[in-house]
């Protein structure tokens, strides 16, 4: 049997310093693995940098979004045309190099028995590499917000170096996700999980980028944590109507 096609989905904007240099890495460190570039209409032309590493290379392809449209919508365009085009195994990464290619080696052995492989800050092994103790605190402190309101066992929920089976993407229904900024993460996470699927996480060497401005800010994660609250307590409520129904039937 032939080995699994693999896309890495890359959503960028403003990353015209980073793009080729990481897809360049990456297409260095997993040859087989396909490259798929989703671009919110970059001011900085990423786009038109996009376009050329494309013409250079028939494993790297681009989207064009006609504009910002958040973190989730971006992964959610590639994923459809990753499932559209065939693809075995969709994975998801920063387009900065936070996220070091020659690490995805250790996602894909991981695949073998999970349904999800999370690259994992948190797990024993993990690490982060430059951040301010600020940014450590706020990260591991809203994972564990989000373990306890959700009740998973999974250590970083809010990773984005990650790889899904086919099956799993086709199995939680992203045409109900609605969640499209950094709380998407979570939200897919958790619906995995739900559908009674694997998710394993494997300890990664974390970068903060050295290179262009980081997307996320003080405002972007209380941001997150307000939705994942309210999502959050939502299902806590369905669960406890289905256990409920459950115990009076």
């Amino acid at each position: 049997m032939s080995a699994p096609t693999t896309v890495m989905v890359l959503p960028t904007y403003d990353e015209a310093e980073n793009l080729a240099w990481i897809v360049a890495r990456l297409r260095a460190a997993e040859p087989e693995v396909d490259v798929l570039v989703v671009d919110d209409q970059s001011p900085d032309g990423t786009g038109d940098i996009a376009d050329r590493l494309a013409a250079d290379d028939d494993r790297v392809h681009v989207l064009h979004r006609a504009a910002k449209g958040g973190l989730g919508g971006a992964y959610l365009h590639g994923f459809a045309w990753a499932l559209e085009h065939g693809y075995d195994v969709v994975g998801e990464m920063d387009a900065d190099g936070s996220h070091q290619p020659e690490q995805l080696h250790r996602l894909l052995d991981a695949l073998g028995d999970a349904d999800l492989v999370i690259g994992s800050r948190w797990v024993p092994g993990g690490s982060v590499v430059n951040w301010p103790l600020r940014r450590e605190v706020l990260s591991r402190g809203g994972n564990l917000y989000v373990r306890l309101l959700l009740g998973i066992e999974v250590r970083d929920a809010t990773a984005g170096f990650r790889l899904y089976r086919r099956s799993t993407l086709e199995a939680i229904a992203l045409d109900r996700v609605r969640s499209t900024g950094y709380v998407f993460q979570t939200d897919l996470v958790s619906r995995t999980l739900r559908a009674g699927l694997t998710v394993r996480e494997v300890p990664i060497e974390f970068v903060e980028r050295v290179r262009g401005d980081s997307k996320m800010s003080g405002a972007v994660a209380a941001e997150s944590l307000r939705r994942i609250t309210a999502w959050g307590l939502r299902e806590r409520r369905a669960q406890a109507r289905r256990l409920w129904g459950r115990v009076h039937r």
